[in-house]
This record gives C-alpha cells, sequence and structure tokens, in this order.
C-alpha cells in the first residue's frame, strides 16, 4: 500500500436492522423485491412489529460498509457523513473508531440515526426500507474541502444521487482536496433518479465507477449486454466496473476488458453489503497499485464471504482467512 494512503468514505451512516422473512411477506410491501425505498421511523416501526424474531444490528450504509471493511484491513480510513444526536449515532461513530477508522469528520444531528431494515429472503436477497434519519440533514454548506483533508481518495455512495446539491459540493470539495474519486451507483432506484444529472457527474468528477448489472442495464439501457455495459461506463470515467455476483465481475481500463471468474459460495445467506464489500476489496488492491482484475479479484473474496454471513460484518476467523490469501 502507498504509505498514509487515507481513503475517506461519503455517504449515509444507518444502522441496520437485518431480518429473515419469507417472500410471502413481501406480496405486503410496496416496491419492488431487492429495491431499497426510503420511508418513514413509522413504517419501518410498522414492518419491524410484523416481523417474527428480533433482527440483527449492524453499522450500515453504502459506503459506511465499504469504509468499515477498509479500516479492518488496515487501510487508514475516515468517513464524512451525519450521526443522529442518539445511542445509535454513538454506537456508529464508536464502533468506527474501535477499529482505527478517522471518527473525527462526522457531523452530528438533532435528530435520530438513520435507520435501516434490511429483510432478508431465503435466496439470500435483501429489500430494504431505510429512513436517512439525522444523515438526511446534512447541508451542502456543512461540507468544504477541509473535510478531505490529508485523503487521497474518496469513494462515494451513489445514494448522495438523491441530493443533488449536497452530491455536488461532496463532489467539488474533494477534487479541490486533490481526491480521487469512486462512485458506487447504489440502487437501479438511484440511478433512474439521477439519469439527468449521472452522465455529466461521472465523466467530469469520478474516476472509478462500480456498478451491479441492474444499475449498469439502467444506466446504459443494454440489458445483459454485461461486456457493453462495462465498454459504455468507461466511456466516462478511467476505471468501470460491473459486478455480476455468482457470474463474477468484468472490469475496464484504457480501453482494455478483463472478465474476473466468480469465487463459489455453498449458500448465500445474505446479499446485504455484498457490492460494499466487493467495493472495499477492489479499493484495498487499487491503493496497492495491484492491476485491477486482481483488485475484482481480492473485491470477490470480500462479496463471497459476506454473503456466507447474516449482515454485513465478518467474522474474525472469515478476516483471517481473507488475510492470509491476501498478503
Amino acid at each position: 500500500m502507498q504509505k498514509d494512503f487515507t481513503i475517506i468514505g461519503v455517504g449515509n451512516p444507518i444502522v441496520d436492522s437485518i431480518a429473515d422473512i419469507d417472500d410471502s411477506f413481501l406480496q405486503n410491501v410496496d416496491g419492488d423485491k431487492g429495491g431499497m425505498v426510503l420511508t418513514s421511523p413509522g413504517a419501518i416501526s410498522a414492518l419491524l412489529r410484523e416481523i417474527p424474531g428480533a433482527p440483527t444490528q449492524a453499522p450500515g450504509g453504502s459506503a459506511g460498509n465499504t469504509l468499515f471493511a477498509l479500516a479492518k484491513m488496515g487501510v487508514a480510513s475516515a468517513y464524512l457523513g451525519k450521526i443522529g444526536n442518539c445511542a445509535n449515532g454513538d454506537y456508529y461513530r464508536n464502533t468506527f473508531a474501535q477499529l482505527g477508522g478517522d471518527h473525527t469528520r462526522f457531523k452530528v444531528g438533532n435528530v435520530p440515526n438513520g435507520h435501516c431494515l434490511s429483510m432478508v429472503t431465503p435466496d439470500g436477497e435483501r429489500t430494504m426500507r431505510t429512513d436517512l434519519g439525522a444523515a438526511m440533514t446534512l447541508a451542502p454548506e456543512e461540507v468544504s474541502a477541509a473535510d478531505f483533508a490529508g485523503c487521497h481518495h474518496a469513494h462515494i455512495e451513489g445514494y448522495l444521487l438523491f441530493n443533488e446539491a449536497l452530491m455536488m459540493r461532496v463532489l467539488e470539495s474533494a477534487k479541490e482536496a486533490g481526491c480521487t474519486v469512486s462512485l458506487d451507483l447504489a440502487s437501479f432506484e438511484v440511478v433512474h433518479a439521477a439519469e439527468a444529472i449521472l452522465p455529466d457527474i461521472l465523466r467530469n468528477y469520478v474516476d472509478l465507477v462500480f456498478a451491479n448489472e441492474e444499475e449498469g442495464a439502467a444506466f446504459t439501457s443494454l440489458s445483459e449486454d454485461y461486456e457493453g455495459i462495462v465498454r459504455k461506463l468507461g466511456e466516462y470515467c478511467e476505471i468501470a466496473a460491473v459486478k455480476l455476483g455468482a457470474d463474477g465481475s468484468i472490469v475496464y481500463q484504457s480501453g482494455e476488458l478483463k472478465r474476473v471468474a466468480p469465487i463459489p459460495v455453498e449458500k448465500v445467506l445474505d446479499t446485504t453489503a455484498a457490492g460494499d464489500l466487493w467495493a472495499a476489496g477492489f479499493l484495498y488492491g487499487w491503493s496497492q497499485q495491484r492491476p485491477i482484475d486482481e483488485c475484482a479479484h481480492i473485491g470477490s473474496m470480500l462479496g463471497a464471504a459476506v454473503v456466507q454471513e447474516l449482515g454485513s460484518v465478518l467474522p474474525d476467523s472469515v478476516w483471517k482467512k481473507i488475510f492470509a490469501e491476501i498478503s
């Protein structure tokens, strides 16, 4: 790794509640299976009352999942986002600090911390309902290049695209501070909602773009032409990666396309954070200037590991195996 190479994540610091459900439960939940819909605290509470059993709690949020994993891997990590002035906000900040992450760049709001209910069906697919809470109150004027001081790379979650003014302020501040930028497109709903601004953002601000097959198809209007999708994304950014789940991934840089084989998984328990941990593995390798197909392979290792766990947190025994392989 480049000495003192620091990656800062920018996104919504959300505490996850992860619950096992049957497919029949989703028949009474509005929206598409596998998607993410913003909702209210009351709506999440109502769903939780209907779900049998107690959900698992973990620090989450797309950029958060990526940065928590990077901190666990020993990468110098920081986080910019707004936590709540409550027990969940303290839990989020303290957990990141315990991993060695720089928690000093969190802003603190006057409302409760963000909360996401991740409903996991037997096939491992997760359907999310999210209340952004304090995270939603982060205002553009609270962000400046000073928040990125000493950082070399900014990893931004696509959910910020729901707030165009905030996203633009974050991008401009990161670039002013001299950071390279990666953007995870987050969900197909985000891509559709941001279709008017996303091409210019990718072209003018983003160095690395990460998408899954649904997000890539939503942006390019190319369905199941995965090589076409990654080439199209590569017209906007220096590095483009399309994650294909059980089919591995495709990465593209400087006109060169590489397919990366998947890592077999015995049983998928939960796809929560699979893409986020894939991004962590990729950025870990990229921060060490490894070839992009090797970066994608490390991403696959983390993604394959996390889908075999409930939630976004890998046990220490799993990390031990990962460290042995990547070193």
